[in-house]
């Protein structure tokens, strides 16, 4: 992050970002674990920008265009793949139908530039948070009578929804507010609701919900023992 403020305190939002920009970096080998945890600790003590800005100087922002390193053995995917990793693959799925019945895309699948779902007395679950995708641009089509579907993405994937909904809704629901990353891909959400209802909500993966755990654990255990030393202090 580069500030012209440097005195300007920052957010839990922006400590956040700096300490996934470690986690990364750890990832691709470019820290050492040691070195990883000293960094960690000082992001989230840093009350300002001109505190949190040397802790990253030398590192690549999340998402940026460069190679990635992962552990020897250890392919990263889904979503702890960089978007620029999970754009260009082979579809595995252009489609999806349900009549009295139900579908159900999810998981570590490729969704097609040009995706159409249909529903009729049934319902179908499409799951983004895991996905690769064809192309940078993707169109998600889904009609559904008497029926519904649930699309499910991540907080940072950049999506537009535009459906109608006759007797019936299509619409966006946020869980998880998250601000769309400039490197993933495209994603319109199209298509019509006859007597149904699509629905599309943006919720973190499990794995992504459990390193904002693990963060959050480690953000904890360091204001405890700050509250410990100044107790001590006094």
């Amino acid at each position: 992050m580069t500030s012209e403020l440097p005195d300007m305190r920052a957010s839990d939002a922006e400590r956040e970002r700096i300490a996934e920009i470690l986690r990364e970096a750890v990832a691709e080998g470019r820290l050492e674990m040691e070195e990883f945890e000293q960094r960690l600790e000082a992001a989230y003590k840093a009350r300002t920008h001109g505190e949190l800005e040397p802790i990253v100087r030398d590192l690549p922002a999340v998402g940026a265009a460069v190679a990635p390193v992962a552990p020897a053995g250890q392919v990263l995917t889904g979503s702890m793949a960089r978007w620029s990793d999970r754009v260009g693959k082979p579809a595995t799925s252009g489609g999806a139908f349900a009549f009295w019945g139900g579908f159900r895309r999810r998981g570590n699948w490729t969704v097609g530039r040009k995706f159409t779902a249909f529903a009729m007395w049934g319902g179908g679950e499409i799951d983004l948070r895991e996905a690769n995708f064809e192309d940078r641009e993707v169109v998600i089509r889904c009609f559904t009578i008497m029926g519904g579907m649930q699309v499910t993405v991540p907080p940072d994937l950049n999506v537009e929804v535009r459906g109608i909904g006759v007797m019936g809704g299509f619409g966006e629901s946020t869980k998880d507010e998250g601000v769309p990353a400039p490197d993933s891909p495209r994603v319109r959400i199209t298509g019509f609701a006859l007597m149904g209802g699509v629905g599309v909500e943006r919720k973190r993966s499990r794995a992504e919900k459990q390193r904002l755990r693990d963060a959050e654990r480690s953000r904890g255990r360091l204001e405890k023992g700050d509250g410990g030393t100044g107790a001590g202090d006094r």
